[in-house]
């Protein structure tokens, strides 16, 4: 009998990273592709054709697909309702997958399927409640409460770049102010930085800059204050036992995590802080999410519990 695979795809603004995974949750091929401006859903179902034909010449046998995606994304009705980065609104693309594709396929949210990667696998394994922060470009959270992921009434849950923590403060691109992704990403660091007389950097270059440039340990100081402070909110109203922080903001370290402790600690004056701690699966976690829900839509959930952060991340 021939083995088990699935098709994973992270579909994202800029690529598509797909691979096939066994149900030993062994990495076995990936690919990736720039996502075009136009025909998206084309070019990601011809990748997951190209997954299957790679699979095929491998004698494996493929019994689901999993995709997941950025945005607004009713998991359920396999739609997404919006998704700025894709030009995508109320696109029914769990139908139009299955119309294409001749077996079982999941359709879910990026980071909420970054999150279950964490929980299952990576730095919040047997966490019932925990909240995974990925800092990249933009800011989102996967919420995990009991045991069960919170999507909200929309699939909007976990919008938490857009918590408004600073009053009057920078305008932001969804048209509130004082939202957190402003002072808190890589896009708005570096364009903090530059407003203040800093070099158009990078985020990781400014954090290199840390203790001998003033305009690098002031818009990191504001960044790593206003986290904190959007953390505590987050405490306070979820009661996570842990805090995992990944995207690139936590490829800085303790020059993050140490001050970032502190100050979230300074910020729950009458209860402990929980653990704030670096996601373990980093890029690849939105693509092992994926993998995980396509063994589920092909009623094989069960083979996840013998998988290894070691396997699943190794090509």
């Amino acid at each position: 009998m021939s083995e088990q695979v699935v098709l994973a795809v992270d579909l994202g603004g800029s690529s598509m990273k797909g691979a096939l995974v066994t149900e030993h949750g062994e990495t076995l091929v990936t690919e990736t592709r720039l996502t075009p401006e136009i025909d998206i859903v084309e070019a990601l179902i011809e990748l997951l054709h190209s997954l299957e034909a790679t699979a095929s010449v491998r004698g494996l046998q493929v019994i689901a697909a999993g995709v997941v995606t950025p945005g607004i994304v009713d998991e359920q009705a396999g739609v997404v309702r919006y998704a700025s980065n894709l030009g995508w609104k109320d696109l029914p693309l769990l139908h139009l997958l299955r119309a294409r594709l001749d077996m079982p396929v999941a359709i879910g949210h990026d980071v909420r399927a970054a999150g279950l990667a964490e929980q299952l696998l990576g730095a919040a394994r047997g966490a019932d409640d925990f909240v995974l922060i990925p800092i990249g470009t933009g800011v989102a959270a996967a919420l995990v409460s009991a045991g069960g992921t919170l999507t909200g009434a929309t699939g909007a849950a976990g919008e938490f770049g857009h918590i408004p923590v600073v009053p009057g403060g920078e305008l932001c691109t969804c048209g509130q102010r004082g939202c957190l992704e402003v002072y808190v990403s890589g896009a708005g660091l570096a364009r903090r930085y530059q407003a203040r007389g800093g070099e158009a950097l990078s985020s990781k270059q400014i954090v290199a800059r840390l203790g001998a440039d003033p305009h690098a340990d002031v818009v990191w100081a504001e960044a790593v204050q206003v986290l904190a402070q959007g953390l505590a909110i987050l405490t306070l109203l979820l009661d996570p036992r842990v805090i995992v922080i990944g995207g690139g903001f936590a490829h800085a370290g303790e020059a993050l995590f140490g001050p970032l402790r502190d100050a979230l600690t300074a910020g729950l004056a009458w209860r402990e802080a929980p653990r704030v701690v670096q996601a373990l699966l980093g890029s690849e976690a939105g693509r092992i999410g994926a993998s995980i829900l396509a063994f589920r839509a092909a009623g094989r959930g069960d083979v996840v519990d013998g998988w290894t952060v070691a396997e699943a991340v190794a090509v």
